[in-house]
């Protein structure tokens, strides 16, 4: 399940996963004002890469929707939209993985407040600091996201885990990097 803003995004979308022998219900519209699917509770999974520090957002059209119940940020910025999104598509059971800009990681005022309260209701489990250059392209550094909401009624429910890797990567050419299947196994264990 997906939406996309842009058309010839969607194409491509559905394209790739055709490519990939995969499937899917991938939707033409703006996530922020519309929820096609239904999402509210809904999933068992989400990972996503949205994009980052999205501006423009009209504010006034949101502030009833139950999926921004944690609050609207002030600033002009639509990092916490997204987290917040993401964070109500999950079923009482679901766990999230996405991208974010690392300016959302340490966001204040509103932002703060949004993420605070993420926090206290036990939802993020992982985050991991990743170095630049590893998108084709964005080349800020990022961190991963990864929400568990099955974790509340654990012993891990007032934990979460920071996992530096800034400098675990492989480079590939000048401006890209990745990580390697022995790194990804290293920073999972």
């Amino acid at each position: 399940y997906g939406v996309e803003a842009k058309e010839i995004n969607l194409r491509h979308g559905k394209m790739n996963l055709a490519v990939h022998g995969l499937s899917g219900d991938v939707r033409l519209g703006n996530t922020y004002y519309e929820d096609p699917h239904n999402s509210l509770g809904r999933f068992d999974f989400v990972m996503a890469n949205p994009p980052f520090n999205v501006n423009g957002v009209d504010k006034e059209r949101i502030k009833d929707d139950p999926r921004y119940r944690l609050g609207i940020p002030r600033p002009d910025n639509a990092n916490y939209l997204w987290i917040q999104d993401f964070y109500a598509a999950l079923n009482d059971t679901g766990r999230a993985g996405f991208v974010m800009a690392n300016s959302a990681s340490d966001a204040r005022q509103s932002e703060m407040e949004i993420r605070k309260k993420i926090v206290e209701i036990g939802g993020v489990d992982v985050m991991i600091a990743i170095s630049s250059n590893f998108f084709v392209n964005v080349t800020l550094p990022c961190t991963l996201w990864f929400f568990d909401k099955g974790k509340m009624d654990t012993d891990r429910k007032d934990k979460v885990l920071f996992i530096d890797a800034r400098n675990t990567f492989t480079q590939i050419d000048r401006a890209h990097r990745e990580f390697t299947p022995e790194q990804i196994e290293f920073i999972s264990n």
